[in-house]
């Protein structure tokens, strides 16, 4: 019986080196079985078990050891300054993210801008647009955090946020064009090899990361940052559509639906329009009820 454990001990955690080299081997042989066609060869299900022993091996590793780095960065991330200040802060953390989300989108308007220019691409000036109108709705946020504060004055907060709540009514324009467009012109982003796939998994993480902040700051009771989170969930939607066109771009081809793209992406393009008209509309709504209060 001992022999036996023995044996699966050695199975389930076998020396890193080993495990390192299973993985090229199982990547290599993977990437070979599907290049040369080989995929229901009977030496490709040999390499599938070989590959699925080393992704468990693998798996069970990293259940172990990630949580006490996780923990042990965690700690590291608290016994620092400006660290502490970051985790605990929620104020602090809503600007610190400003300037980040402020110099990401800038980067955007810059190299829709250049594409659109360069190529006289009428989709890529149109999204310059978009993220214009979002990038001036973060300034304002920046320079008023910047100026008041956050919790430091309600009536103040509240006029930014119904300001903000305003400007973003206009990001539908941008972004009703850029949906006109698609649909249209039948095209959108293209994202060549693996690139695709990296840009799927960060458009999904700020996507799920915009929504799940969304409510979770609502605790905070702050104007300024429901409204910083509803420009970034914006950004996300459009992130989003961007990826769904990149995608079809990518594998749709084969699709024999009449017009399949067009109905996807119009149908999508009517959903985060639809979201962000309605979080523009609620923020003014809301604003506007909370300020009558201060009239008086």
């Amino acid at each position: 019986m001992k022999d036996w454990k023995k044996i699966g001990k050695r199975l389930l955690f076998p020396p890193v080196w080993l495990m390192i080299i299973l993985a090229v081997i199982s990547t290599a042989t993977l990437v070979a079985v599907f290049m040369k066609g080989l995929d229901t060869s009977p030496i490709a299900y040999a390499i599938y078990v070989l590959a699925f022993y080393t992704l468990t091996v693998i798996c069970i590793a990293c259940a172990l050891v990630l949580p006490g780095y996780y923990r042990g960065i965690k700690q590291k991330i608290y016994d620092n300054e400006f660290g502490n200040k970051y985790m605990t802060d929620a104020a602090y953390r809503t600007h610190f993210n400003l300037y980040i989300s402020f110099g990401i989108n800038l980067l955007y308007v810059a190299v829709n801008l250049f594409t659109g220019i360069w190529f006289w691409s009428v989709w890529s000036i149109t999204l310059a647009a978009y993220y214009i109108i979002l990038a001036v709705m973060r300034f304002l946020m920046l320079r008023f955090v910047g100026r008041v504060g956050i919790g430091k004055d309600r009536e103040k907060e509240l006029k930014q946020s119904r300001l903000c709540g305003i400007i973003l009514m206009t990001v539908n324009l941008a972004l009703s064009g850029v949906v006109v467009l698609v649909i249209v012109q039948n095209k959108g982003f293209e994202y060549h090899g693996i690139l695709i796939y990296v840009m799927a998994m960060y458009t999904f993480y700020v996507t799920v990361n915009s929504i799940i902040n969304l409510f979770k700051y609502r605790k905070y009771n702050s104007p300024v940052m429901s409204t910083t989170k509803s420009i970034n969930l914006a950004a996300a939607l459009v992130s989003m559509l961007s990826l769904e066109t990149a995608m079809l771009s990518q594998f749709g081809g084969e699709n024999a639906t009449p017009h399949f793209d067009q109905i996807m992406v119009g149908a999508t393009g009517a959903g985060v329009c639809a979201i962000v008209l309605t979080m523009s509309i609620y923020t003014i709504v809301h604003t506007n009820k909370e300020l009558k209060n201060f009239e008086h």
